[in-house]
């Protein structure tokens, strides 16, 4: 630890380096009060059925799927980032104050989701802007980017008992208000602080033909394999806390003991994988990231000690805090010249894996029951791990 905290500040300090740090934060505060009290929003502030609730989720990530894609595929085109992801947070606070006094579903599940979406997409592209920062200023990439993602991990600690404490004692507006306020702050920053670098092309990409990322194998199998890592978490995250206190018939307490632990834990996971990483390389990292995986979803299905459980957190922050800072610059790095769409397709593979988790997650517990889940979540990790094997380093 003495090492990585000697490497740190070994990096010289600048002010649009500490804006980025701000901008990930914020942009991580307000998705982490959305997010956990959606399904809660819906049901109570809306009033629809659970169908419905599952149908919003579905809708919004296949939307913002389709917007973060298009968007990402023109930002390396030339269009102004700094600029776009301004756009992207003045879009994503008017969808906040939609959330805020509007409570008619048709109107909520499209215009809401999307400028929800736009204001998701922000974040992506923040990370983009902070890579094209880091080789403009000669920064450390890796280290840099998993400071930043320690932010949003952060964010996560922070932002769930905020949220639930804002709309139990103030009300949903107060809530969704808060998280229009953290967009207006990150546009405020991002258009006054961060820099506005042009795009940076490798030469490599320079003096080749650019194909569809699909049929790069490295990229499909990066893509695959990230998917199916953020399918099991997805599935985990779904599928916990109705286990916990369903089948075990622990104390609901223990469900944010245990998603608290995680997010802590993930933070020293990334900034000390970030170091490592110019030692081991990307590859190795990811392998071992996914090798704890492994690990972690067998111990759920062998496991019910609550103890134990908390204990086991360690391996769930090394396998996704490895994985979120890693698999980013794995993609950037394995799609040279392509910034912007290589940080989407990252943020993608989580969309796409949440939609993946909530239709499996659901099947399988409604057949066999939680627990079977796990078993499912072992299976996709194995899976994940053997594209880590077959993947070539860069």
């Amino acid at each position: 630890m003495r090492a990585l905290t000697a490497f740190y500040y070994r990096q010289k300090p600048d002010l649009a380096s500490a804006a980025f740090l701000v901008v990930a934060f914020l942009t991580g505060t307000a998705g982490a009060l959305q997010v956990p009290t959606l399904s809660l929003f819906l049901s109570n502030e809306v009033g629809v059925r659970p169908l419905l609730v599952g149908t919003f989720y579905t809708v919004s990530a296949i939307i913002g799927i389709l917007i973060s894609q298009w968007l990402a595929h023109h930002s390396d085109k030339g269009i102004n980032r700094r600029m776009l992801i301004v756009w992207c947070c003045l879009l994503g606070m008017l969808g906040c104050v939609l959330f805020a006094f509007d409570r008619h579903y048709l109107l909520l599940i499209t215009v809401g989701v999307v400028l929800g979406s736009f204001g998701g997409t922000g974040n992506p592209q923040v990370f983009a802007l902070a890579r094209e920062h880091a080789d403009h200023s000669g920064r450390e990439a890796v280290m840099f980017n998993s400071i930043m993602r320690a932010q949003i991990s952060l964010a996560w600690v922070v932002g769930p008992p905020l949220a639930f404490a804002l709309a139990i004692g103030y009300g949903f507006p107060a809530m969704y208000l808060g998280a229009a306020a953290a967009f207006l702050g990150c546009a405020l920053i991002v258009w006054k602080v961060l820099p506005d670098l042009p795009a940076r092309k490798h030469h490599a990409a320079a003096n080749a033909p650019r194909v569809s990322w699909w049929r790069d194998p490295q990229v499909r199998l990066l893509f695959i394999g990230c998917t199916l890592m953020w399918t099991c978490n997805s599935m985990y995250l779904i599928t916990m806390p109705l286990y916990i206190t369903r089948d075990l018939g622990l104390p609901e307490r223990t469900v944010g003991i245990l998603m608290g632990t995680a997010a802590a834990l993930e933070i020293p996971a990334m900034l000390i994988a970030g170091y490592y990483t110019r030692r081991f390389g990307k590859r190795s990292m990811m392998r071992f990231a996914t090798g704890a995986g492994v690990l972690f979803y067998i111990c759920m299905t062998l496991i019910s000690n609550e103890y134990a459980m908390i204990a086991m957190q360690l391996l769930n922050a090394i396998f996704i805090g490895i994985i979120a800072g890693i698999g980013m610059l794995y993609f950037q790095d394995v799609m040279p010249g392509q910034v912007g769409m290589a940080t989407t397709l990252f943020a993608t593979s989580t969309r796409t894996g949440s939609i993946v988790a909530g239709a499996v997650a659901g099947s399988v517990a409604e057949l066999w029951g939680y627990h079977a889940v796990f078993y499912v979540a072992v299976l996709s990790v194995c899976t994940a791990l053997f594209c880590c094997f077959r993947m070539k380093d860069v």
